[in-house]
């Protein structure tokens, strides 16, 4: 339940058209419910200003359509990321309205109008286009939360060139998600260009020394530009989160 649906239906029981048990039904189970395998935050949209995500690995198809059954029944939008395509076309199954990203492997349901929240545009840039379903999961979850979102992709600093020749589109961002694996050096060529903050995504992609995406992390974390923030290996979720957080303000 979010705040606009809440205040609805306190209006409702103010003005007589819902009925006080009707409302108390609606608001028994927040701020969560325990359906067994899973204790579903349906309080977190009141919070935080959106629904609470499903992490799709390490459950099963039954576990997920099951949370999403209860989510769905509450009117809420509906997240699940890192999604086989197997687990996918089950959960379509169930839900024929939800849409499969393969990308970023992601699974969307749509019950409820997406409020633009953010105050500006927040651009998601790719070192390379192997970096691209990181990214991707990153832009869908910033458009998840109600922001404009624009990509700009295999701009890596082996062609820097590429990157200078949409040094507008950086300027006109308000936030700035940057993915890259390797050695991880394109947030910090970002941050030079840019006054605004940059949410850097370190990839697994990479040769041995990358190992598995913590080389470029510590390249990240030992950025000598200014404003730029790392969350962890692969998390394209969590900078889209943040961005998203960012462009509210």
């Amino acid at each position: 339940m979010d705040l606009e649906k809440l205040k609805d239906m306190l209006e409702g029981v103010k003005k007589g058209a819902v009925e006080v048990n009707e409302a108390l039904e609606s608001l028994k189970t927040l701020p969560f419910e325990d359906i067994g395998h899973a204790t579903i935050d349906h309080h977190r949209h009141l919070r935080l200003g959106f629904p609470e995500v499903i992490l799709g690995d390490g459950k099963s198809e039954e576990d997920i359509v099951s949370i999403v059954q209860r989510m769905v029944e509450k009117s809420e939008n509906v997240l699940i990321t890192r999604v086989e395509h197997k687990k996918a076309l089950k959960i379509k199954k169930a839900f024929p309205q939800a849409k499969y990203y393969p990308k970023p492997r992601a699974v969307t349901m749509i019950n409820q109008q997406i409020r633009q929240e953010g105050k500006g545009t927040i651009l998601v840039i790719s070192a390379g286009t192997s970096d691209i379903p990181v990214a991707e999961e990153a832009v869908l979850t910033a458009e998840m939360m109600g922001n404009c979102v624009d990509r700009l992709y295999d701009v890596g600093v082996a062609g820097i060139h590429r990157l200078v020749s949409q040094r507008d589109r950086l300027l006109r961002a308000s936030v700035l998600v940057v993915v890259a694996g390797m050695e991880g050096a394109l947030p910090s060529v970002v941050g030079g260009f840019v006054a605004r903050p940059i949410v850097a995504v370190p990839t697994s992609i990479g040769y041995g020394a990358n190992f598995g995406g913590v080389t470029a992390l510590l390249g990240m974390l030992n950025s000598c530009a200014p404003g730029v923030a790392v969350v962890n290996i692969d998390n394209g979720f969590g900078a889209g989160y943040i961005a998203g957080l960012i462009n509210r303000v």
